[in-house]
């Protein structure tokens, strides 16, 4: 019994008031970390956040009376273990207001803050938490000078694009930023220039400063950076020269006043070593007997290569004909348009008249399987393989310019005459115009029999591809391109430094058109008809991104680019285009001024890169039109509903928001299954990362089950029966 008394007494007197302390502390640290309890000064930061912002639905979870990040699900908000705010994620929700410039500060463990593609205003905060590793904040309406660097070590991505950022460059880039991968701070007021420090950034892969105010010269360490990619100074005051073996793969310095070469040196300048010896060995063997020596027998040398360059001419040029063969002289005869055929199967299934493929600049090539039974085909000649050849830019293009095998014959395509097309034009005459892009001008052309064809005019400002030659191996490309919903190139014109190309003629107009410019034109569009559109559409991307080889990327896919047959069946024009586009030309940038807030991808907005995901982006764009009706952006409707995806994607998935969305001119009639089904595409096509976006093929796939679960709905199939296709057309088989 003593024993255990006094075994009691020994545990009870563990228990000192100190102890108990420390033990009710480690108590509540352990609840503060399990339960989710955040720091009172992070909370307090998000708390003034969410009230600066006008504490907008959109930020669902968010709550400015006790509320926890940590603790309970906030929109956007990302915590560490021990309850810190590591990440703050909100772009794109259309936010308004002022964000003061402690909330950030006193963020003390936050790694990546992205406030992208709001209307958030007030000034960047001089001082950010060090362990800040990205840096998000492109297309606000920020103001004043930049953030200081000095300290922010773990900096990877910085974008502050597309502000008011009025601040001087030079006095804020630090050499502490040796991790940095992305610096965007292109359109903004920013003065000052580039100083040598540059070089310390060697992890750089984007710098992108065009359209801002700076000057000076570019200094000579940009060639250290072995990693950078992209390099753009568009419209800014920089002077003097490029610097000399600095060759990013996107280089863009239009709009500045910078040379290409440095001068040379000065005449006269020393370069030889031990001068004086040297010129005493030459003075020694250059006796005037061995000048006249040397001369002699270098004339004579010239002499007798130009004979044999005269003799080899003049065989060269003889016409290979025999007065025995009349056919030698007999003109040609050939038809005005190409003989219509059949659209052929681009299906990947081959056959024994499968084409090879012929690639372009970063590829342009396709499979185009041929019928046997179009007869118009038959005595058309399959052109030769190319296989592991392409097309290089013409500053890389060789002088003896088309190989052998790229002739006009192996075209399949018509070559007109300039001649021809001025009459089929009218002289190219303004009724004739029919539309006007970044590329040129489109005319309607009208042959003899009464045939319509769309002539587009290319504008030499903004055709990279000059050389007849190169244009001819580009057209060999376009006009294999073979698709039953991309428009065929039929024909093409290079004379008199003329390049034109002939297309289909479609009159019903664009998707554009008869969503945004007539009422009563929108009124013909059922559900039915737009699925079928859209699915139209998806098929002619997949075959460009997933058959064609290399894939070929649209980059400028829009509802414009979208025509209609007389039965409302989609055809992309433009395919293949990219390749002449000239790069910095001044109808590129104009084109990426008027589409930044439409239907570009994030991606080619903050860094100007674009693959197959940014079709796809804009792909999603057009279905959004279709969904609403409403334009990419309309400077007509209120701030927050301007930009199509940022005013929809947050409620896609609102089944009643979803429902105030639809286009009016639907009068309600679609199934609500397949609304909800097509605006979960529309979300996944529009996802802010590339990576996240679904390839053209899921897509189609998608689309075609919407087709199937719609046919079976009773609701609203009537209003399609006249211009919809059998439903057969939305089989998976031809996909």
């Amino acid at each position: 019994m003593g024993v255990g008394v006094s075994r009691g007494r020994a545990a009870r007197g563990i228990l000192s008031p100190g102890a108990g302390i420390l033990l009710c502390c480690a108590l509540i640290s352990f609840l503060s970390s399990v339960c989710g309890f955040s720091d009172p000064s992070e909370v307090n930061a998000l708390n003034t956040m969410f009230v600066d912002f006008n504490q907008d639905p959109k930020l669902t979870g968010w709550d400015r009376n006790n509320g926890d990040p940590c603790g309970t699900a906030w929109y956007g908000i990302v915590c560490s273990p021990d309850n810190f705010v590591v990440s703050i994620k909100i772009p794109g929700l259309g936010l308004n207001g002022k964000m003061q410039v402690w909330v950030l500060q006193n963020l003390r463990r936050l790694q990546v803050v992205d406030v992208s593609y709001n209307n958030i205003s007030g000034d960047l905060p001089k001082q950010l938490p060090s362990s800040l590793n990205q840096l998000i904040m492109n297309n606000n309406l920020f103001s004043g000078g930049l953030p200081q660097f000095d300290q922010m070590r773990s900096l990877e991505v910085i974008n502050l694009s597309n502000n008011q950022l009025d601040d001087k460059l030079e006095s804020q880039l630090s050499t502490a930023l040796v991790k940095l991968r992305i610096l965007d701070l292109s359109n903004n007021k920013l003065e000052g220039g580039l100083l040598d420090s540059v070089k310390t950034m060697t992890a750089l892969q984007t710098l992108n400063l065009q359209n801002n105010k700076l000057s000076g010269q570019l200094p000579a360490s940009l060639v250290q950076l072995k990693h950078l990619q992209t390099f753009n100074i568009e419209n800014n005051n920089f002077t003097g020269y490029l610097p000399s073996n600095f060759r990013p793969q996107t280089y863009k310095y239009g709009g500045n006043q910078l040379e290409l070469h440095a001068p040379p040196p000065p005449p006269g300048t020393p370069t030889r070593s031990s001068a004086g010896s040297v010129e005493s060995s030459f003075s020694a063997w250059f006796t005037i007997t061995r000048i006249v020596v040397v001369a002699a027998g270098a004339a004579a040398l010239v002499l007798a290569l130009l004979s044999i360059c005269f003799w080899f001419c003049i065989f060269r040029n003889r016409p290979n004909t025999s007065p025995k063969d009349p056919e030698a002289n007999r003109s040609i005869q050939r038809p005005w348009f190409i003989p219509r055929f059949s659209r052929p199967n681009t299906s990947r299934e081959k056959s024994n008249g499968v084409f090879e493929p012929a690639p372009l600049v970063k590829g342009v090539v396709e499979e185009a399987k041929v019928s046997k039974a179009s007869p118009s085909l038959k005595a058309l000649k399959a052109p030769p393989s190319f296989r592991g050849s392409s097309l290089l830019l013409p500053s890389a293009t060789s002088s003896t310019g088309i190989t052998e095998e790229v002739t006009k014959s192996s075209i399949l395509a018509t070559a007109f005459s300039v001649a021809d097309l001025q009459a089929a034009t009218n002289s190219f005459s303004q009724d004739n115009l029919i539309g006007e892009g970044n590329m040129g001008e489109v005319y309607r052309a009208e042959s003899p029999d009464g045939q319509f064809l769309a002539v587009k005019k290319l504008n030499s400002n903004a055709c990279m591809v000059q050389h007849e030659d190169d244009f001819l191996r580009v057209v060999e490309g376009l006009a294999r391109l073979q698709h039953s919903s991309a428009v065929a190139l039929v024909g093409y014109c290079a004379e008199h430094d003329q390049r034109l190309l002939v297309y289909e003629y479609f009159g019903r107009g664009s998707l554009h058109d008869k969503l945004h410019f007539s009422n009563e034109n929108s009124k013909g569009l059922s559900w039915n008809v737009r699925i079928k559109i859209a699915l139209g559409s998806a098929r002619a991307l997949k075959y460009l991104h997933e058959v064609c080889a290399p894939p070929v990327v649209h980059r400028n896919f829009s509802s414009a680019n979208i025509l209609l047959d007389d039965e409302l069946n989609p055809h992309i024009s433009d395919c293949g285009l990219a390749i002449l586009a000239s790069s910095g030309s001044e109808s590129e940038v104009s084109a990426q001024l008027t589409t930044s807030f439409g239907y570009s991808a994030p991606e080619y907005a903050m860094f100007g890169t674009y693959t197959v995901k940014s079709d796809i982006y804009s792909f999603g764009v057009v279905m959004l039109e279709l969904l609403t009706g409403r334009k990419p952006f309309d400077s007509t409707r209120p701030r927050s509903e301007q930009s199509l995806v940022r005013w929809a994607t947050p409620q896609l998935h609102d089944i009643d928001a979803l429902a105030r969305m639809v286009d009016p001119a639907l009068k309600g009639m679609y199934p609500a299954k397949s609304l909800s089904r097509f605006a979960d595409v529309v979300a996944l096509c529009v996802q802010p990362e590339p990576e996240f976006r679904p390839p053209m093929s899921e897509v189609v796939q998608s689309l075609v089950r919407l087709i199937q679960r719609a046919s079976m709905s009773k609701r609203g199939l009537e209003l399609a029966t006249q211009t919809d296709t059998p439903n057969n057309e939305f089989s998976e088989n031809s996909v």
